[in-house]
């Protein structure tokens, strides 16, 4: 089968050689010349034999809606595009009902696997019509892993289920990985343990622990063992963010992804305004020393006058 790609990083670039690799002939495009297989999105329509398929693997965003607004200006009735990156799921209506406009069909395609998905295949959650998804399918199945379809790849539903299905795996994958991190602190902490990383690494068959992060994170003990070389400021890419609002607005309790996403707004901050007023209000209430700026010293408040 044929495809236009457009966006050629690290999950873009990998899904053109798995494609090629399951003998698909894929052109891709990209603003660098170095990776792309033709120069502009024009050109990408003109390499392609109509009706044409073109997967979307940009930013979301602005970046993603505006690559579709361009597509809808070269592709023609009956083409279909796929959004592969990871828009919010709000983003997929208008970006359906703009290409609708012209005839062209639209899928939305949450995908993971991140730089592994070469050699693994990478698990695809998609929205759309039945018709569209089933002229797409043998780009979904040289993507997903191998095995069982059902076992890597789902019809999610109309436009707008694949992202939102992707936006809630990202979430409980931010509690996943704050519930490792903490675990691995606690071992760390304690001088009784002094195999942190073999420790991790027993739990990864046999217990109900066992996961493919809990793997990665032995990995990355196994490369650097303090992780000395790298801070703990940690970013989120907007997933978890979503989970949280989708949580709210559907009255969902999400306290553990709540806590993971927050997790990684702490970690931005060098000195927590937030921690310095709970010190502060400590040291009044209740005379419970604090920590000066610039020196161990501690300061006390003034004994209280009233200690009910």
């Amino acid at each position: 089968m044929q495809l236009g790609l457009v966006g050629l990083g690290k999950m873009g670039f990998n899904m053109r050689e798995r494609l090629r690799e399951h003998g698909h002939e894929v052109i891709g495009y990209d603003p660098r010349p170095e990776v792309t297989d033709t120069p502009s999105l024009a050109g990408l329509a003109e390499s392609l034999t109509a009706p044409r398929v073109v997967w979307v693997m940009v930013p979301s965003g602005k970046i993603t809606r505006d690559t579709v607004t361009g597509l809808a200006e070269v592709l023609e009735p009956g083409d279909l595009v796929i959004d592969g990156g990871n828009s919010r799921f709000t983003d997929d209506k208008p970006n359906a009902e703009l290409l609708d406009a012209k005839g062209i069909g639209y899928i939305d395609a949450g995908v993971s696997g991140g730089v592994w998905g070469l050699k693994n295949g990478y698990g695809l959650m998609v929205g759309g019509q039945d018709e569209h998804v089933a002229r797409a399918m043998p780009i979904f199945d040289a993507l997903r892993p191998e095995g069982e379809r059902a076992d890597g790849f789902v019809h999610a539903g109309p436009v707008g289920a694949g992202h939102y299905s992707k936006m809630v795996h990202n979430g409980i994958e931010y509690g996943l990985m704050q519930a490792y991190a903490e675990g691995y602190e606690i071992l760390e902490a304690e001088e009784l343990v002094q195999d942190v990383q073999g420790v991790l690494r027993a739990w990864s068959k046999g217990t109900v622990v066992r996961s493919w992060l809990l793997d990665l994170l032995v990995e990355a003990l196994g490369q650097d063992p303090e992780f000395s070389e790298i801070s703990g400021y940690t970013e989120d890419s907007g997933e978890g963010r979503w989970t949280v609002e989708e949580a709210i607005r559907h009255a969902v309790p999400a306290p553990v992804i709540s806590a993971a996403l927050f997790a990684r707004f702490a970690s931005r901050q060098e000195d927590s305004p937030a921690m310095k007023a709970v010190s502060a209000l400590r040291n009044q209430f209740g005379g419970h020393a604090v920590k000066k700026v610039d020196a161990d010293e501690t300061l006390r408040a003034p004994a209280p006058k009233n200690t009910e």
